[in-house]
């Protein structure tokens, strides 16, 4: 079951890393084509998309990360509560 979820993610990562690839090539050939914008306008907004690219990542790392931190915290109360009927269930 692992490893169906395993390949399902690595299908979905492919297509969005691709969709993130075409949106990058058609930015960058419509900057390129663009003549009526300065040079020096086309690298800002180039930077610009760069971070935030970076930030959305970050965000989504951190959104990630702390979804599992919550999953971790449920699975140690579940063991807990599953410990404690367990130990009262052997007293009985």
């Amino acid at each position: 079951m692992n490893n169906v979820d395993k390949t399902d993610n690595s299908l979905i990562m492919l297509f969005n890393g691709a969709g993130v690839v075409a949106a990058y090539g058609l930015l960058g050939m419509s900057l390129w084509l663009s003549t009526e914008v300065p040079l020096a306008t086309k690298g800002f907004w180039g930077i610009g998309i760069l971070l935030l690219t970076l930030s959305l990542v970050n965000f989504v790392k951190y959104r990630f990360d702390n979804q599992q931190r919550v999953d971790r915290i449920n699975r140690i109360e579940e063991a807990r509560n599953e410990k404690l009927l367990e130990e009262h269930i052997t007293d009985i």
